[in-house]
């Protein structure tokens, strides 16, 4: 069964190949035939996509990632502890509505401005207006205390305000126009110098930058899908590509694998209620059949999330839990025994599920065990998960049929069927998100309609609490406190299945330091220590 989900993705990914010159411009072959031969402190990278609305952190840009150009006023550490960058302190009220951030003084915009209170204020006020997917209602005002001392007036109690602390990059009031997103300036370790859309952009250090200057002078980042950008390191035209998993086992002379843990996880939404009911749009809400809890808890105790892993995945990944294994407020009381068809036949059995026909498919109340799976046809890896975990699940009596939509296709059909998606975000908010029943059917959250009273107690305590500390004991709880909870333990509403490992083929004699957990692939998470990088000693 392994050989026959390899076998599928090489082959898939096999069609989609292209060489590295002739998927490329001849303008952007040409920028990369020019700058093939590199000084020792210049580096050529390939490591994700180019970002649609360019740089201005106001409206998302660096919220998966390094914003580079920009500073943010706190930041995690490797190991995911909160640590200062602009800020020099920060506390919290007893009610836990106001936040008073001190900065740091030696801040300076590359345009050789200082960056101050005021800057705070402002990039906190643009990004609250700015319509993108930055959520920042809870905030009501933004004092200036003096030059150098910002407060946070927030309208409740809210832990996860930290995170807009930590991910927001402070943008330049007196630099700021409707082009700053192409041409940001900021007092974070890099400056933009070229941006050729579509094909390359070029960043210098800033010599300026208040902390550890960056070894490198200069890097260029190529904008290449992962074949082109698999074929330009073996040519020697890149010093780092991110690469999939099917690609890890072919060997290039002087590069190396480096498999990096992530929380980009995968997963089967549930739809958790009974149809009957439509959304406003006249959307179908609720399935039948997944309803059932018997029907969620035996899918993932038959999984064999270890299989996945090595069959799918090349080994490049880990077994998948919840929305957030081996983060913070992770609970790891929420494993539980995958591949265990026995116990998954004894809990369909209970629930009444018998093949009354002799079909080989579990039927009950004249219900047949059997509801569609969905999965972007563009992704290769979810086509593969999503048919391997329908073999595993056929012989337990269950049938699952796996189909392929456009994304605005799986958009209109995910309240009434399962779908298999991926979160993964080193903000706990996250869990609130998909979770909670406030956020049943709103956008593409809890699109299953998910709901626990106690599980959303749990849930707006941990949103309360004034520390993170504390709101993570909630985070914890909510995924199960030893009689109920959103994991698999519980309600189920989800088979969560892998954590696909971030798999880069780096220069063998390239130092990318301690690299943490990454979040799911959106922007360039492998930048987060970019400063730390350097060539490695002889």
């Amino acid at each position: 069964m392994v050989l026959r989900w390899k076998s599928l993705l090489i082959m898939l990914i096999g069609v989609s190949f292209i060489v590295f010159l002739s998927g490329c411009s001849e303008a952007a072959g040409s920028n990369i035939e020019t700058t093939v031969h590199l000084e020792k402190d210049e580096l050529i990278l390939s490591v994700g996509s180019e970002p649609d609305t360019g740089f201005d952190p106001t409206t998302g840009w660096g919220r998966y990632g390094s914003p580079l150009f920009q500073s943010t006023l706190l930041k995690r550490d490797k190991d995911l502890e909160i640590a200062y960058d602009l800020a020099t302190n920060y506390e919290v009220s007893e009610d836990g509505r106001v936040w008073t951030v001190n900065l740091r003084e030696d801040a300076f915009f590359t345009d050789g401005e200082a960056l101050t209170a005021t800057d705070v204020k402002f990039t906190f006020d643009k990004a609250q207006t700015s319509g993108s997917i930055l959520d920042l209602t809870v905030l009501d005002r933004v004092e200036i205390h003096d030059e150098y001392t910002v407060v946070f007036h927030l309208k409740e109690p809210q832990s996860t305000f930290i995170q807009t602390l930590l991910t927001l990059g402070i943008v330049p009031e007196h630099a700021y126009d409707d082009q700053y997103a192409e041409s940001p300036i900021g007092s974070g370790p890099f400056k933009l110098v070229q941006w050729d859309k579509g094909q390359q952009m070029i960043v210098e250090a800033n010599l300026d930058y208040y902390e550890k200057a960056p070894f490198f002078q200069k890097i260029t980042f190529l904008f290449l899908n992962e074949d082109a950008a698999f074929a330009a390191a073996k040519a020697g035209q890149a010093d780092m590509a991110y690469i999939p998993a099917a690609f890890s086992t072919q060997e290039v002379p002087g590069m190396r694998i480096e498999s990096i843990h992530s929380v980009d996880n995968r997963g089967i939404m549930f739809p958790y209620v009974a149809s009957g009911e439509k959304t406003e749009e006249g959307l179908e809400v609720g399935n039948d059949v997944t309803s059932d809890l018997a029907i969620r808890q035996a899918i993932n105790l038959a999984v064999d999330r270890q299989g996945l892993v090595d069959g799918i995945l090349e080994g490049f990944g880990t077994p998948a839990y919840s929305v957030a294994d081996r983060l913070p407020w992770w609970n790891e009381e929420t494993v539980i025994t995958d591949n265990d068809f026995t116990a998954a036949q004894e809990i369909v059995a209970n629930a009444g599920w018998v093949d009354e026909s002799g079909d080989g498919v579990l039927e009950k109340d004249g219900l047949k065990a059997e509801f569609k799976l969905l999965y972007p046809a563009s992704d290769v890896t979810r086509q593969s998960l999503a048919i391997a975990v329908a073999d595993m699940i056929k012989p337990l009596g269950i049938t699952i049929i796996v189909e392929g939509k456009s994304w605005d296709d799986i958009q209109a059909q995910m309240h009434s069927n399962a779908v298999l998606m991926g979160w993964g975000s080193h903000d706990p908010l996250e869990i609130y998100h998909v979770y909670s029943g406030k956020n049943a059917g709103v956008e593409w959250f809890n699109s299953g309609y998910y709901h626990n009273e106690t599980v959303d107690d749990y849930l707006e305590s941990a949103l309360a609490a004034t520390t993170e500390e504390e709101a993570i004991e909630y985070w914890k709880k909510a995924q199960w406190d030893g009689q109920a909870g959103f994991s698999a333990k519980g309600d189920a509403p989800w088979a969560w299945l892998v954590n696909i490992d971030h798999i880069y083929l780096v220069d063998e004699n390239l130092d990318i330091g301690e690299q943490r957990i990454q979040p799911h692939g959106h922007g360039w998470p492998i930048t987060d220590n970019l400063v730390d990088w350097k060539w490695k000693e002889n």
